[in-house]
């Protein structure tokens, strides 16, 4: 199963994989049901999760249910149990980049958020647009999700800033990228050009950089105050295993003065 997942993803375009899992989800679901594992964001069970990845492929991180990762599912967590984004009586302008499947669906529905997704190529994209060039007033949103899109970027610097205009004073951004903690400095090479060694040494084909200590703080010269939320530090053990969580994994918590 790990070799076919993998041949997957290497060799069928995103936005395609997109369309195919709507029809292979329900499948999959069925097919997998069981106890050991649960999906928090649907509250679905499983005796497995699927693999994922690449380059190295990872056991029993992929929900039959919604394709969340690790990574949705932490998020899904946070934003539920430390935030009022799910309950908020007044009205806030969500702008999401790249939206993920697993929550697109869910946020639409949602009464309390003015939601807009973007991006070049998702068919789920309401705006088609250039993260570097971003087609917003100054300070118009109140919350940004722009999750593992920066390792993509050429310039992410740039991206940065165009992040920051566009959040309103007082705003709140969760830019989650793939990081590798052991690194102090992130790491890019732009002389690797073989998709297969891209993967190897990114984890992904398309990823331009590792990013390693130092993102927080290239976050903080653009002028967010950022805060490294380790949220698997404050689930119990038991709970991380269950909802098959990246333990130690950091969401980057910013905010705009």
């Amino acid at each position: 199963m790990k070799k076919i997942f993998k041949f997957i993803l290497n060799t069928i375009p995103r936005p395609i994989l997109i369309r195919l899992s709507i029809v292979v989800r329900p499948i999959l679901a069925f097919l997998l049901k069981g106890s050991r594992f649960t999906d928090p964001i649907d509250g679905q069970s499983f005796r497995m999760f699927l693999p994922y990845g690449y380059g190295n492929q990872r056991n029993n991180v992929l929900s039959p249910s919604t394709l969340s990762l690790e990574r949705h599912r932490l998020l899904w967590l946070y934003l539920q149990n430390e935030t009022n984004f799910f309950t908020a009586s007044i009205k806030k302008k969500v702008l999401h980049f790249a939206p993920e499947q697993e929550f697109y669906k869910r946020f639409k529905k949602q009464s309390n958020i003015e939601y807009t997704t973007t991006d070049l190529l998702s068919p789920l994209a309401d705006v088609k647009a250039d993260i570097c060039n971003l087609p917003f007033e100054d300070n118009a949103y109140d919350i940004i999700f722009c999750n593992h899109v920066l390792e993509h970027i050429p310039d992410d610097t740039k991206a940065m800033q165009e992040l920051y205009r566009v959040l309103k004073p007082g705003g709140l951004g969760i830019f989650q990228i793939p990081q590798d903690l052991s690194r102090a400095n992130t790491f890019s090479d732009d002389t690797i050009t073989d998709q297969k060694e891209r993967a190897k040494i990114f984890g992904q084909y398309d990823h331009v950089r590792v990013y390693g200590r130092d993102y927080f703080d290239k976050l903080r010269s653009i002028g967010f105050i950022v805060v490294e939320e380790d949220y698997t530090s404050k689930i119990s053990a038991e709970l991380v295993e269950k909802y098959c969580l990246a333990k130690g994994e950091i969401i980057p918590i910013c905010y705009k003065n």
